[in-house]
């Protein structure tokens, strides 16, 4: 099937000098390229302070080649000598560059460009001296010029001639030393000064809480373009300068206006599919355990050295602890990353980024930002609105990294975030509410938060009275997902499944909830089923009854949080279960492998602890030992065995019954399958 170019992402790196390559182009057609490559570099505008006599005096140059092309193509020439052509085609491959460098050194970061001055105005002078070169060789006698041409060319040979030295304003160098100085100043913890830093955004056009937010955009675009460690160390570090300024000099984003980009970027539209379900983020780095379940690198590592044995998804044990790179869905994930402008960091070269961000400056910077935000946030006087703009901005910090959700939790914004979980605020200030539990729940992925969570008076339970009275269902779905993360700690999941407060309104908000709340609920359901008192709790709660409500819309989550239950919560929860027996035996027909593979073992465990009745409650599903013999042909693994356990649990009540009742159909079937469910047993 023939895909279009829209289907790719636009390029990521820029160009090198030898991406360039020699046109195969007529005699002809090549001139008319010239020149019309010429006419769109002198179009060109420098849209910033940097660089603009450089970039004035290139896109002049270009307009005087634009004659020497123009008259050359109104000659109707049709024939260029080898030398002539072999500098035409040299100056192609020239012009682009130039073009590119231009583009380059008018858009992007301006803080970047600031610091990289230099090096560009190096490479304008490189170029400069290539064209000269060029000009110099060019057979300008065979070409037929007219006089008038002929001397705009020896004007521009001159003009090129005389360009001795690259040229760096000194007012443009004088600032860059000063952005040098104030991220030397961070490193030794200084604070800056903020009437300078005022200064220095204003003269680099960052003139607002919004081109910082342009900015900062721009700064990870560049670290996504870059392959040297020394100059990410930089970006690092003019992020962490640039979050900081944005905070003290043009005061916390608007919630309103923000919030929408936000969901639209990097909260509701990831497909679920790109989501760790352990973290809830974006993987960067998803990789397979031996369940098929695929996790967020990271995170499913920290899971298994913190002492787990089981898969988080399904419940299951992990036969093995390897973790297989799933490098299908990192390439699908990181193309719609990319279409999407969100930064995306490639698994090569991870343990190099990760000492990149260890950046002193950066460090600092983040620290300064989350103090002034923490001490902004704690003075008495500051109105509801105010609040809600600081915490807000404490959200968008803490979902940045982990130094920032450790700087924050380290200054002291966990118990000020507390007194805005309420009913009270969640009915008169709603956005606040969702933006107070939403930094609890990014500052909990970090590991050493939880504990800070769990330890800080009222926090817990601000939580819970979320979960079960939020002003919004966004405020529910993550106070369900703070469950989930502070579960991810053994005594804490015990802890937690022991409240009827947690379990109940998670029950309520899998089972009411929207599609992305429900799916939170539904991840902190399966947690907590891993103890056995909160299993009890969670079938008096009424959650087989919510699995079997949910199924046709999620049937992977409802089939793995019913597995783990009937599994973990004895006789109560296995005769609970007979109602969804006939809802499984639909997801073994039409769902998808890994919703059929739980269905399989789900119903395995419960024929086998429930009895004849429920065995009998399985034959009576039409068509179920076809789907079952399907099955252990085309499931996985796990499936496969399943299903052949299945298939000898119901040979052997057909067994049972000979002489009376069977079913019509079925006892000839299992009587015939006997061997071949033997060899698939012992399989």
């Amino acid at each position: 099937m023939a895909v279009s170019p829209q289907a790719f992402p636009p390029r990521k790196r820029r160009p090198s000098a030898g991406a360039f390559i020699s046109p195969k182009f007529s005699d002809q057609s090549l001139l008319h390229s010239l020149l019309l490559l010429c006419q769109e570099i002198s179009s060109l505008e420098s849209r910033g302070f940097l660089l603009r006599r450089t970039t004035l005096s290139m896109t002049r140059k270009a307009k005087l080649l634009a004659f020497l092309f123009e008259d050359l193509a109104r000659s109707s020439i049709t024939y260029l000598s080898p030398s002539a052509l072999l500098c035409f085609q040299e100056m192609y491959i020239l012009l682009q560059r130039i073009q590119t460098l231009i583009e380059d050194s008018s858009n992007g970061s301006k803080m970047w460009l600031l610091i990289q001055n230099d090096s560009l105005a190096n490479s304008f002078h490189e170029l400069t001296l290539d064209l000269s070169t060029l000009l110099d060789i060019l057979p300008i006698k065979e070409l037929n010029l007219n006089d008038d041409v002929e001397e705009v060319v020896a004007l521009l040979r001159g003009q090129c001639a005389r360009s001795r030295d690259a040229f760096v304003d000194p007012k443009d160098d004088n600032l860059r030393l000063e952005v040098c100085s104030m991220l030397d100043r961070l490193k030794k913890e200084i604070i800056p000064d903020h009437s300078k830093l005022y200064e220095i955004f204003i003269q680099l056009g960052i003139l607002d809480s919004s081109n910082c937010k342009e900015e900062l955009e721009s700064l990870q675009d560049e670290f996504q373009n870059q392959a040297d460690d020394k100059f990410k160390s930089q970006l690092v570090s003019l992020i962490g300068l640039v979050r900081y300024a944005k905070c003290v000099l043009f005061g916390a984003s608007t919630p309103s206006s923000d919030l929408t980009r936000l969901k639209s970027s990097s909260e509701l539209n990831f497909p679920v599919d790109f989501r760790c379900p352990i973290s809830l983020e974006l993987m960067r780095d998803p990789v397979a355990v031996s369940t098929g379940q695929t996790y967020d690198r990271e995170s499913i590592k920290l899971w298994i050295e913190s002492g787990h044995n089981t898969c988080p998804k399904t419940g299951q044990a992990l036969a093995h602890t390897s973790l297989i790179p799933n490098r299908a869905l990192k390439n699908l994930i990181a193309m719609w990353c990319r279409e999407q402008r969100i930064p995306f960091d490639h698994a090569e070269g991870k343990d190099k980024v990760s000492a990149v961000k260890k950046n002193k400056a950066a460090l600092e910077a983040t620290r300064m930002t989350a103090s002034f935000l923490v001490n902004k946030l704690s003075l008495a006087a500051q109105s509801i609105e105010a609040a809600n703009v600081v915490v807000y901005e404490l959200r968008s910090l803490a979902k940045t990294d982990s130094d920032c959700r450790a700087c924050i939790a380290e200054a002291g914004a966990i118990p000020l975030l507390v007194r805005y979980l309420s009913s009270d605020v969640g009915l008169d200030h709603p956005n606040l509410q969702v933006n107070a539990v939403t930094t609890i729940l990014n500052l909990s992925i970090l590991e050493a938060n939880k504990a800070r969570i769990m330890d800080t008076d009222g926090a817990l339970n601000g939580v819970i009275e979320v979960l079960r009275s939020g002003a919004t269902w966004e405020a529910k779905g993550n106070a369900a997902a703070t469950i989930f993360s502070l579960s991810g700690v053994h005594a804490y999941r015990k802890k937690l499944g022991r409240k009827g407060r947690v379990v109940k309104p998670l029950v309520e908000l899998a089972r009411e909830g929207p599609g992305s709340s429900k799916r939170d609920a539904m991840v902190a359901i399966l947690n907590l089923a891993g103890e056995r008192e909160a299993v009890a709790r969670l079938v008096e709660a009424g959650v087989v009854e919510m699995t079997v409500e949910v199924m046709e819309g999620l049937p992977e989550e409802a089939v793995a949080v019913l597995e783990v239950v009937v599994r973990c919560g004895g006789i109560v929860a296995i005769a609970a279960a007979y109602g969804a027996i006939r809802h499984l035996g639909v997801v073994l027909r039409e769902g998808s492998d890994r919703a059929r593979e739980s269905a399989t073992a789900t119903l395995v465990t419960i024929c086998r602890k429930g009895g004849s009745e429920m065995v009998v409650e399985l034959v009576s599903v039409p068509g179920i030992e076809r789907v079952i013999w399907e099955l252990m042909g085309t499931g996985t693994a796990r499936a496969r065995r399943k299903a052949a356990s299945l298939l000898r649990i119901l040979r052997r009540w057909a067994a049972g019954m000979e002489g009376d009742h069977v079913p019509e159909g079925y006892s000839t079937v299992v009587s015939s399958s006997t061997t071949a469910v033997s060899a698939m047993v012992s399989s």
